[in-house]
């Protein structure tokens, strides 16, 4: 849908009605190298990244890893895909300048960055919460979760998270909102301003991220408690607890990046179009730059933070059993003493010796007989 509106008997595109390139180029805040160095940094380390999943997934017999793995590939392919389409229009802009009012005469190009703007900024958020929510299923319920959680479903969810996501970019396409260019030029966004329907869009973008934020701290925490309150119960050491450990450090340091990340721009969003102020492109500018920053970070989690890496980092610490709370005896008491005093009784859908049920729980997982 293209929309246009007419000012001294010209029609002008509606992508072009506030920002009207050509811009005067400033070199302070545009640079070629700058933007290839960043989407190149960013494609290298995401595909890395790919390979390392790709061959954990195949050495995997875990399905509770193998499903958190999906999730993990589907964050890499979307972050990868993020940089490479919105990354190779940025850079040829700086290398060409080519004039977008000549080039997009019908703003099919603006809106298609703008989409992928936004699709590529929600689906790592979105993403997020989902892992969250399969992490919270995973370690608090698990049999519910033996039953219900697999491959094919972990597939399937992310394919939703897309589709949702899909479904939010297009709403300024079909009226609500509209995608706008933005100094210096390079770029294409969805209007921040008090209208109606830019004010609607731009709450449904920030408050769906935020919401998203919100649902992995809470669920995220709930379960590295439950967590940790399983490792420091007394018969801790004989259940190999390690590659929950390593799940979770991994989706943690996904949550805490995406908020850095993330919270400056949609928090700038909600208060710039609730209070009404013009929009400070400077700002807005620094704050997107934040955001695509996540989607460079997001790969360094899974290379660093896995066994095989903090192994030849610590390789005296026993990495195979629940070691890693017993090198600190004080730490590990007094966590005993907050989760039970936080938790109150076991977790459900434990049996009697905390080791979870259900089909997939390894051999190491359950307690030993009592003659062994």
């Amino acid at each position: 849908m293209t929309r246009s509106v007419s000012t001294n008997n010209e029609t002008t595109p509606i992508c072009f009605s506030i920002n009207n390139p050509p811009f005067s180029y400033n070199h302070t805040i545009a640079s070629a190298y700058f933007s290839a160095v960043f989407s190149g940094l960013g494609l290298s380390s995401n595909l890395f990244a790919f390979i390392v999943l790709v061959k954990a997934y195949q050495r995997t017999q875990s399905r509770s890893r193998s499903s958190f793995l999906t999730f993990l590939c589907g964050l890499v392919v979307t972050d990868f895909m993020g940089l490479l389409v919105t990354g190779s229009i940025v850079v040829s802009f700086h290398v060409t300048h080519f004039n977008w009012r000549e080039l997009d005469p019908y703003c099919h190009l603006c809106n298609f960055m703008g989409m992928s703007m936004v699709f590529y900024g929600l689906c790592p958020l979105l993403l997020g919460a989902a892992m969250a929510v399969e992490r919270f299923v995973g370690i608090n319920r698990p049999f519910a979760r033996s039953a219900n959680m697999s491959k094919s479903r972990a597939l399937s969810t992310v394919l939703m998270v897309w589709v949702v996501a899909g479904c939010i970019s297009l709403l300024p396409v079909m009226g609500l909102g509209s995608y706008h260019m933005q100094k210096p030029g390079s770029w294409c966004f969805f209007n921040i301003g008090s209208k109606p329907l830019d004010l609607t869009f731009s709450l449904i973008f920030s408050l769906v991220g935020l919401l998203s934020l919100a649902i992995s701290f809470i669920l995220n925490t709930v379960s590295v408690v439950t967590l940790l309150r399983v490792c420091c119960s007394q018969d801790g050491r004989t259940r190999r607890r390690d590659y929950e450990v390593e799940m979770m450090v991994q989706l943690i340091w996904i949550m805490i990046i995406a908020s850095i990340c993330w919270c400056p721009l949609l928090v700038f969003i909600s208060e710039t179009v609730l209070s009404g102020s013009t929009l400070q492109i400077r700002y807005l500018l620094l704050w997107i730059r934040f955001a695509t920053w996540n989607q460079i970070l997001d790969p360094w989690v899974y290379i660093l933070f896995r066994r095989s890496v903090l192994k030849r980092i610590y390789p005296r610490m026993d990495w195979s059993r629940g070691s890693i709370m017993t090198l600190y005896p004080s730490f590990t008491a007094s966590m005993r003493r907050l989760t039970r005093s936080s938790l109150g009784g076991r977790v459900s859908d434990m049996d009697d010796k905390g080791a979870p049920r259900g089909e997939d729980t390894p051999t190491s997982l359950k307690p030993l007989p009592p003659n062994s």
